[in-house]
């Protein structure tokens, strides 16, 4: 069914399938259903097209009064295309991603889905710059709203409203998605009490995470094969063991799933590693447990040497809760957690020290630099490492077995003539074949003790980097809507305050990837340098065991 609305802002169309709207022009909706975030409607001027959903506010006739309600488009709503509880990349807000083995599993009884309450009024309000956000009140007493006409900078009444900083005509960016913009130009609901704090504070090379004032470590163990359901279903269990409890529970990849999808959904500026790949096929054969075991190992690590990710709600329950029913209701609460995406950014408590926003622009461009150069490196090393596993595996095995067996040939050969043979040359001979061969499954097996963890390294470097181009245009775009909203403060649009305002919440933003930066570096070093000494420590062993079967297979000729 149609429906009328009216433009919140002006959308010029960038191709034939999108149409212009001009703000406070009045459309008709074809349908109030949005389709990733657009409307299809008529404008004005009778042109049809797509234009942005959150652009819009449908106008609702109120059925008892002859006063017409403008309430908000469905896209307000707390989906995936709200600013407040966006969805980051490869997260969905409203399902958690199932694991391969976990296909038609009974996640009712897990309790899947996350719950979202709106209001049943469905009225709509509007923040700072006129940006409208969801109105529906929740139940948390924490949460303060802004009314909906107040002086100064966070009013849509103000009589500036040219004063409004400009929306990103992309409002699938990651800048508008994390809710960071909403952020920056000051539309997101302040909070009167906020239950959690990080902060950041200057170190030596400037910002940081403050470290975690209780640090653990964790152990994965155990992988163990179960059934359920009178044997139908199969499963991988894994003995989770945190060490400042020293109870173990245990969880299976689901879990993990589950727990990687809250940290994306919640810490917009932190680069959350990504899990271990899964398999459609062979996930209960051995080397594939083993390999994730490694992985998820890793990642745990990761995990708990953050300062930040090792003190969350939801990471505690996920080590700690081992009752079923304990489980349900943390699992709920963390996915009813309000300071998420924009609201996470109230969290942090940031170092009083001027930083030239200049300064922090060329710091991020040269980490950004630095960065791609380390993908490409270590994308490199992946693919080195990868071929020399392929050829440890197969080709050093079949040459090494080639060279033993020409030995053992010339042994039968020195052999047919029993006047001149001599046993003793011809055993060692022969022996000298068997020993290359030995050597050649010694290759085959060596993977295992040095490459393979090298590539488990590499990988979970390789989806750090991966995040960082997303965290790096959060705060590109908190500098461009600095400069824009200066820009129009020096021409009398802008009140100075409120540009102060953006200004201020584009430090917070700094600060955080900042201190995100420094935590990569420090635990970059600490993780190269392990991987490094690891690799050595195990090229040298082996080697060494390599030499003494060649010294004691060259002993045997000394008898001769």
């Amino acid at each position: 069914m149609s429906v009328k609305a009216r433009a919140l802002y002006t959308f010029l169309s960038e191709n034939k399938e999108e149409i212009s709207i001009q703000e406070n022009e009045e459309l008709v909706i074809f349908d109030e259903n949005s389709v990733n975030g657009w409307f299809q409607g008529e404008n004005s001027r009778g042109e049809r097209g797509l234009f942005p959903a959150s652009y819009v506010e449908i106008i609702r006739t109120r059925s008892n009064s002859n006063v017409t309600d403008c309430s908000i488009s469905p896209a307000g709503s707390l989906g995936n295309d709200s600013p407040y509880f966006p969805s980051t990349p490869n997260t969905l807000l409203h399902s958690v991603q199932i694991d391969d083995e976990d296909d038609y599993d009974d996640w009712d009884d897990w309790d899947d889905r996350s719950t979202v309450v709106e209001d049943a009024d469905n009225t709509g309000s509007s923040g700072a710059n006129g940006h409208v956000y969801q109105s529906s009140r929740s139940n948390n007493p924490n949460v303060h709203y802004r009314a909906k006409s107040v002086s100064g900078q966070d009013s849509i009444s103000s009589s500036r409203k040219g004063s409004m900083v400009g929306r990103n005509l992309n409002r699938f960016s990651s800048f508008v998605r994390s809710g960071v913009e909403a952020f920056v130009l000051g539309d997101v609901p302040m909070m009167a009490k906020i239950a959690e704090s990080y902060t950041i504070e200057m170190g030596p090379l400037g910002p940081k995470w403050k470290d975690n004032p209780q640090p653990f470590i964790c152990s994965i163990e155990d992988p163990t094969k179960q059934t359920k359901f009178k044997g139908i279903k199969t499963y991988i269990s894994y003995r989770v063991t945190p060490s400042h409890t020293g109870r173990p529970v245990y969880r299976r990849y689901k879990h993990f799933d589950w727990l990687y999808n809250r940290l994306l959904h919640k810490f917009t500026v932190i680069s959350v590693p990504h899990l271990p790949e899964k398999q459609a096929t062979g996930r209960f054969e051995e080397d594939f447990i083993e390999k994730r075991k490694r992985r998820l190992i890793l990642w745990m690590n990761h995990m708990t040497s953050h300062p930040v990710l090792s003190q969350y709600e939801g990471f505690e329950h996920f080590l700690m809760c081992a009752d079923d029913k304990q489980w349900k209701l943390g699992k709920r609460r963390a996915e009813k957690d309000e300071m998420v995406g924009a609201h996470f950014m109230l969290t942090l408590q940031i170092p009083t020290e001027h930083q030239d926003l200049q300064d922090v622009e060329e710091r991020v461009d040269n980490f950004k630099a630095f960065a791609k150069k380390m993908d490409d490196s270590v994308m490199q090393l992946t693919h080195v490492a990868s071929e020399l596993v392929r050829k440890h595996l197969g080709g050093f095995r079949k040459e090494f077995q080639r060279l033993g067996n020409a030995f053992q040939s010339i042994s039968q050969a020195f052999m047919l003539d029993p006047p001149y043979k001599s046993d003793t040359l011809n055993n060692a001979i022969s022996h000298t074949g068997r020993t290359y061969e030995n050597i050649g499954e010694m290759f085959a097996e060596q993977p295992k003790y040095d490459l393979f963890h090298m590539l488990d390294k590499l990988s979970l470097y390789q989806g750090l980097l991966a995040n960082f181009p997303d965290i790096i245009h959060l705060q590109k775009g908190a500098f461009a809507k600095v400069k824009e909203s200066q820009r129009m403060s020096d021409e009398g649009k802008m009140d100075q305050d409120e540009a102060d305002g953006i200004r201020k919440r584009c430090r917070t933003v700094g600060f955080a990837l900042q201190a995100e930066m420094s935590h990569f570096h420090q635990q970059r070093e600490v993780d190269f340098k392990d991987m490094m000494q690891a690799y050595l420590r195990e090229q040298i062993a082996f080697y060494q065991r390599v030499v003494q079967q060649l010294e004691r297979t060259l002993r045997m000729y000394d008898c001769l």
